[in-house]
């Protein structure tokens, strides 16, 4: 994906490994979970039955496992087609559709040099993706009102004031319309543990534009600053990862963390492979032109948003700082049932219709280009939201995020959909990898045969037929 690339012209990165082939699993119905009935996917060496030998342990079998409800079986076969035919390693997908759980399969390996399965429980840091995670837990305080969107940020933080900023509102932050894309100093690990220094840092910054004039993509600051507003407008003034975990993560019983406790073993968490400078080459060809010339030029807006932190991403002290914006580590499941609750009015975290209101209005139409990244880019309160491209839900009140390397997960109020796609083998495409995009087409067309046998025409044909013509 570009921002990885951009990364590796700054340093080598690890090499790419080959993809499993083997293969495809069988599936049995297993049984039903709240009366409904679910097909169980297993393995043939599962039940003491001999597979294809396969001599190199790195081209095993490919195995998915887990559930889907009755009607999307097709998410499983894409599943499986990912590991067959789309070189995909280790991954998880889960789906959530009018509250209950559709989708939640898992396969392949945790690490590309071993054998080591991709487990039910297993983790992996969803990159960009996070910022969604981020967002919900600025809309519960923004539903307890501890923020108002409108508000200045200095009404909470009065030194975020300097250098111009004084009229800049919490909705123009979120909506990467600050300017505010970089730092004047690079970051650190152990710089990222003290937040009161790098608060100072973050309120001294110049908008790189006048604020509200334009939006760009706020790549790493972004979290940052929510960061701070977390610490600022909760009474406790806990971190925003903190506050997360206390207050969403514990009630819903999600494996999801930003910030990760140095007591979870490192036998659940998944292995990120990323790009060696050769293969993060490869995908510029494909990359749009004018996003490319940004990703050249070395004093773009692109390029200085991106040296802020150069972590690696599969180091346990990095995953143990928060970096609200990009080190987010959890299950698909966990994410789609977040995004779940916000589906479906956002009531069991005590969200209210006037912060769904907020969430679900469409962003700003007149500015489509993303001055930092050159092509068009919808924004509203930290989320992405749906445009000509990117695409995805069944209309604009649809609302996720990305990550790089190709998870995503979003929430689509009026399909009442919360879904999650991670994988620890990074892709080119900046959105709509043809793994992800596989399974949440599946997902959707599952739906509407749902849809369309439990009525001639249900009210919410139009939305499914509206989101099958993007895919």
């Amino acid at each position: 994906m570009l921002f990885v690339a951009v990364r590796t012209m700054r340093r080598p990165m690890r090499a790419p490994f080959e993809h499993l082939i083997g293969n495809l699993p069988s599936a049995t119905l297993a049984g039903a979970e709240r009366g409904k009935a679910v097909v169980r996917v297993t393995n043939s060496h599962e039940h003491g039955v001999a597979g294809s030998a396969v001599e190199d342990s790195r081209h095993e079998v490919s195995r998915a496992r887990g559930n889907v409800a009755a009607g999307f079986e097709q998410v499983r076969v894409e599943f499986e087609r990912n590991f067959a035919e789309r070189g995909e390693i280790g991954a998880a997908v889960c789906a959530y559709w009018h509250g209950e759980k559709v989708v939640d399969l898992w396969g392949g390996r945790r690490r590309p040099d071993g054998d080591a399965p991709w487990q039910e429980d297993t983790m992996i840091v969803v990159n960009s993706t996070t910022k969604g995670v981020s967002a919900m837990t600025l809309a519960v305080a923004n539903a307890r009102g501890w923020l108002d969107y409108d508000a200045p940020v200095a009404r909470y933080w009065p030194e975020f004031a300097q250098a111009g900023k004084q009229s800049i509102t919490v909705r123009q932050l979120l909506g990467h319309e600050a300017g505010l894309v970089w730092l004047d100093e690079e970051l650190s690990i152990d710089r990222l543990r003290d937040l009161d220094a790098l608060a100072r840092l973050l309120a001294r910054q110049k908008p790189a534009w006048p604020p509200g004039t334009r939006h760009g993509y706020h790549a790493m600051t972004v979290g940052l600053y929510m960061q701070e507003l977390i610490r600022r407008t909760d009474p406790a003034h806990r971190t925003l990862g903190r506050f997360f975990r206390e207050e969403i993560a514990a009630p819903l019983g999600l494996d999801l963390w930003i910030g990760l406790p140095p007591e979870i073993p490192a036998e659940r968490l998944a292995t990120l492979v990323t790009f060696s400078t050769a293969r993060a080459l490869r995908a510029l060809p494909s990359t749009p032109r004018p996003m490319l010339l940004r990703v050249l030029w070395p004093w773009s807006l692109l390029r200085r948003s991106m040296l802020a932190l150069g972590a690696d991403p599969n180091d346990r002290r990095y995953l143990e700082v928060e970096v609200p914006a990009g080190n987010g580590v959890g299950t698909a499941r966990s994410i789609a049932r977040l995004y779940s609750v916000f589906a479906e009015g956002g009531a069991e975290l005590g969200v209210g219709a006037r912060t769904m209101a907020n969430v679900t209005a469409p962003p700003p139409a007149n500015r489509a280009r993303d001055v930092v990244m050159g092509v068009p880019s919808y924004y509203s309160l930290g989320f992405i939201r749906p445009g000509p491209t990117p695409s995805f839900g069944s209309s604009p009140r649809a609302f996720g995020t990305p990550g790089a390397g190709g998870s995503f997960a979003f929430a689509d109020p009026d399909a009442r959909v919360g879904y999650a796609y991670v994988m620890n083998k990074m892709g080119y495409h900046m959105f709509d990898d043809p793994r992800e995009k596989a399974l949440r087409d599946a997902l959707y067309r599952a739906i509407a045969t749902l849809e369309q046998a439990r009525s001639p025409r249900p009210e919410s044909a139009p939305l499914m037929e509206a989101a099958l013509s993007r895919a």
